[in-house]
């Protein structure tokens, strides 16, 4: 089984799964093996809602993502671009496949933009549930529905703070993001770059290290511009 991912949260030691459209997913063994938590997963938040424009328009996703990344924190590819956020934290912006994402085993966790279902989709979400095989919808499976069909629905809030606020209760040192609702959803890029990495500079002492993993030259692109613009000022 290869290795987990970003939300819907799995680890063999009990961790809360991010907000409402995203579940953080600890990552779990060396081994790249996904370990479901089902204690984790009466804790679901519910109250969040997905990053999506008003005026989106569904898009397709490349499958798979397979660009080149950093898998580490010590051993970042060509690709990844870090901006410091104070003495000892930094934002890494790196270009590749998310579900490839990893630090130490132990504390780190990506963050999944899931569905009002939460038994995978596209785009990233899909990506995640393809890595980490049946057993990430299993567990997503037993999170009780709030109605027919929606264990997550959507709520009134952003993702990203509600993502940091659990991965930080949760002692997750490192953190990685996806360009949330850019691919399917059709977020326009420069305002979802401008709203994460904002929102990021708040939880600046939080987190050793916060990632974003992007999967397209354009999208990557555009974050690290907005990076410079919103963290070299």
């Amino acid at each position: 089984m290869t290795r987990r991912a970003l939300f819907s949260l799995l680890q063999s030691q009990p961790t809360r799964p991010l907000s409402r459209q995203s579940s953080l997913l600890p990552q779990s063994s060396s081994s790249h093996t996904f370990h479901p938590s089902s204690s984790l997963l009466t804790k679901f938040s519910r109250s969040y809602s997905f990053l999506r424009h008003p005026n989106h328009r569904p898009t397709s996703f490349p499958q798979p993502l397979t660009s080149p990344m950093a898998t580490s924190a010590a051993g970042d590819s060509s690709s990844a671009v870090a901006f410091p956020l104070s003495a000892s934290n930094v934002l890494k912006i790196n270009k590749g496949d998310i579900t490839k994402w990893f630090v130490d085993a132990s504390s780190d966790a990506i963050v999944n933009p899931a569905n009002e279902r939460m038994l995978g989709g596209g785009g990233a979400d899909g990506a995640i549930h393809r890595a980490a095989g049946p057993e990430l919808r299993e567990a997503c499976f037993k999170v009780p529905e709030v109605s027919a069909g929606i264990r997550c629905p959507t709520g009134e809030a952003r993702i990203t703070p509600n993502s940091l606020n659990v991965a930080r209760d949760n002692n997750i040192k490192y953190v990685a993001f996806p360009a949330v609702s850019c691919g399917v959803y059709g977020y326009p890029f420069e305002e979802a770059a401008d709203v994460a990495i904002s929102t990021i500079k708040e939880f600046a002492n939080d987190f050793k290290e916060v990632h974003f993993v992007l999967f397209s030259d354009e999208i990557y692109a555009v974050w690290v511009k907005k990076a410079k613009e919103l963290l070299q000022e």
